[in-house]
Parts: structure tokens; sequence; C-alpha cells
């Protein structure tokens, strides 16, 4: 009987020992894991924001385009002004 006690506990030894090396193993694993995965998202949000980037020196760009655009307009608008007022003055010469 003493034999069933000694193996007894000696079963129950080793099977918390093996649970314990399971546990410690997949706190490993996990670890690796969360790792991986946080290097995928920082990875991702690096490339973003490279993005972003480009889109900002984009849209200086086109900020530049619209203001250079827009004062060509106005520099068009009263040049159109000035060849209406003399095209009136010479219809007015015109009906003399």
């Amino acid at each position: 009987m003493e034999w069933t006690v000694v193996v007894s506990v000696l079963a129950a030894l080793s099977g918390m020992a093996l649970g314990w090396m399971g546990r410690t193993r997949s706190i490993r694993q996990d670890a690796a894991q969360d790792a991986g995965t946080v290097a995928t998202l920082q990875n991702n949000v690096e490339y973003i924001r490279r993005g972003v980037d480009d889109i900002k020196v984009d849209m200086r760009v086109q900020n530049q385009r619209m203001d250079s655009i827009a004062e060509r307009l106005t520099r068009e608008e009263e040049s159109t002004k000035q060849a209406h007022k003399r095209i009136d003055e010479l219809r007015d010469l015109i009906k003399l």
C-alpha cells in the first residue's frame, strides 16, 4: 500500500509540473504572438503616416496651383474690364 501512495504522490507532482510547464509555454507563445501583432500594427501605422504626409505635400502643391490660378484670373478679369471700357469708348466715338 505504501507503493500506491508514493506512486499517487509522484503522479500528482508530475501532473502539476507538466501543467506548470504547459502554462509557461503558453504564456511565452502568447507574448511572442502579441509582439508580432504590435510590430505589424506599428508597420501599418507608419505606412499610414507616410501616406498622410504624401497627401499633405500634394495638398500644398494643389493650394499653390489654386493660388496661382486665382491670381491669373484676377488679372484677366481686370484686363477684360479695361478692354470693355476701350470698346465702349470706341463705340461712343463711332456713334458721333
